[in-house]
């Protein structure tokens, strides 16, 4: 048989369809390379560079100049990296720190000008949809609960009934601007630790009203991060008394310490004492004892809605 007649098996399966996203997140900026088929999603690659921006947003209340040029840098890197997969496109989005700078407008155009490609700033709204669709590849929950995303610059929140959301609401309350606005440093001292605590109590407020969610749904990198540190084993049920603990002896320690004891890197080190104070308090107001933190979130939701078709990304 010639080449030209040959068929492939009528049962053959699909090939994938491979495409990148990033976030511009408030701690870090994050590509996801994956591929996706009738039987799911593959991760390809997954890189992140810590920027800080949530600190440095609350701090500043702008992305300065030395940060978006190192932020330009690593998104082209990004873009190289998704099209050495071939993926067939790329999708990058910013969320609470970006939303916040008083620059982000001209930070935008600097980065679409200087590489080619859209930057959509998400709505808190929005994040959150994402934010489900990606925790719910490996998390089976059914009836009402809350899923939170805690970040460098906010903590989304939203009260979910199955696989809808039923209520949001987005606390400018994140990892970041908790270390910024209590003075926290490591040791922390009784004094910090009172501010955050105040802080937290002032932002819980306004938690989504809700008839007593059955369960606490955590995705994101800092929720990663304590899940990492807490269960090397895998296990992604955290009780709460286990954060507070947390939260308790990282107090008493240098970043060295603490990077060297949970096997982080010392970026990820300075968020466990803000990680696990804002998670057990959350835990509390909500009167609940113990969360399950997934592994995907936001950028899986939007690897899942390009294959869908109801996001065009940007060519590579």
């Amino acid at each position: 048989m010639a080449h030209a007649d040959r068929a492939l098996p009528v049962n053959s399966p699909p090939m994938p369809h491979v495409f990148a996203t990033a976030d511009i997140g408030s701690n870090t900026a994050h590509l996801l390379v994956a591929s996706m088929n009738a039987t799911g999603l593959t991760r390809l690659a997954n890189q992140s560079e810590w920027l800080s921006l949530g600190q440095v947003v609350s701090h500043e209340g702008k992305i300065p100049p030395d940060l978006v040029t190192k932020l330009v840098d690593t998104l082209q890197s990004f873009v190289n990296l998704g099209a050495s997969f071939k993926a067939e496109g790329i999708y990058v989005f910013a969320t609470e720190a970006m939303r916040r700078a008083s620059n982000h407008e001209a930070v935008i155009k600097r980065i679409q000008d200087g590489i080619g490609i859209t930057i959509d700033l998400v709505s808190p709204e929005r994040e959150a949809a994402l934010g489900l669709k990606g925790a719910l590849l490996d998390t089976q929950v059914s009836g009402d609960f809350v899923l939170a995303e805690l970040g460098g610059g906010s903590m989304q929140l939203a009260l979910c009934r199955n696989a809808d959301i039923v209520q949001d609401v987005s606390l400018p309350i994140g990892t970041g601007v908790l270390l910024d606005r209590a003075g926290i440093r490591q040791p922390v001292s009784a004094r910090q630790a009172d501010r955050a605590v105040a802080l937290l109590d002032r932002a819980f407020v306004r938690l989504p009203s809700s008839p007593g969610p059955a369960k606490l749904v955590a995705c994101g990198g800092v929720a990663r991060g304590l899940w990492r540190s807490l269960h090397p084993d895998g296990d992604p049920v955290l009780h709460r008394h286990e954060l507070e603990f947390l939260a308790w002896a990282v107090r008493r320690l240098n970043i060295p310490t603490i990077s060297a004891r949970y096997a982080v890197k010392p970026k990820r080190a300075t968020t466990l004492y803000p990680g696990s104070l804002l998670f057990s308090m959350l835990l509390e107001r909500l009167g609940l004892e113990e969360m399950t933190v997934s592994e995907f979130g936001v950028r899986e939701g939007a690897v899942m809605e390009m294959s869908q078709g109801k996001i065009a990304p940007c060519q590579l």
